[in-house]
């Protein structure tokens, strides 16, 4: 009788393991960011952000293309494109990381999570370590996250010309708005 109890306990055991296992996916996430100074404010948004959460693993990756970002201004995102990113030097911007508090987060439990990530940032060639505050939505097979950072072009080795240094941000509010399905391969 004791091998039953302890077969049923491991089978409970590696079910409710198996179950939080999940990754969550989206090809349509947003990241935006904005520059205000008081000559000017910049703002563009991308639509196309391709992102995964592995939850067993704790891992985030968010990967996109610079120049599917999107400008009010077609001169402003000309010069963003050809000056500053470079995009047809460095095409792509990626981010690798963990959840570091994953056991704060209940992926088989609707609800509100505050979630801490570290990881690598790849922009302009130049990989940075960051840490991120997101906020993460679990409803049924659904996952929000949402973030706000600040990011420095200067942290990229991005070069501002002296005649245009007044109207760019010395650090720009980067926003993460992200709705995820379960991956289904």
């Amino acid at each position: 009788m004791k091998k039953y109890i302890f077969i049923f306990i491991a089978f409970l055991a590696i079910s409710s393991n198996l179950s939080a296992q999940k990754t969550f996916y989206t090809k349509s996430g947003y990241i935006g960011f904005f520059s205000t100074t008081p000559l000017e404010n910049i703002e563009a948004e991308n639509n196309q952000v391709v992102s995964f959460i592995k939850t067993d693993k704790a891992a985030v990756s968010f990967g996109l293309l610079v120049k599917s970002f999107k400008f009010k201004n077609a001169l402003m995102e000309e010069h963003f494109n050809e000056n500053y990113a470079e995009t047809d030097k460095f095409p792509k911007a990626k981010f690798k990381g963990k959840i570091t508090n994953i056991s704060d987060i209940d992926f088989d439990k609707n609800g509100t999570y505050n979630a801490d990530v570290s990881g690598k940032i790849k922009f302009h060639g130049v990989t940075k370590d960051i840490d991120i505050k997101a906020k993460l939505t679990v409803d049924g097979d659904e996952l929000k996250a949402i973030s706000t950072f600040y990011l420095k072009p200067s942290d990229f080795d991005i070069k501002i010309p002296s005649v245009v240094r007044e109207k760019i941000a010395k650090e720009m509010t980067v926003k993460v708005d992200v709705e995820y399905k379960i991956y289904k391969k």
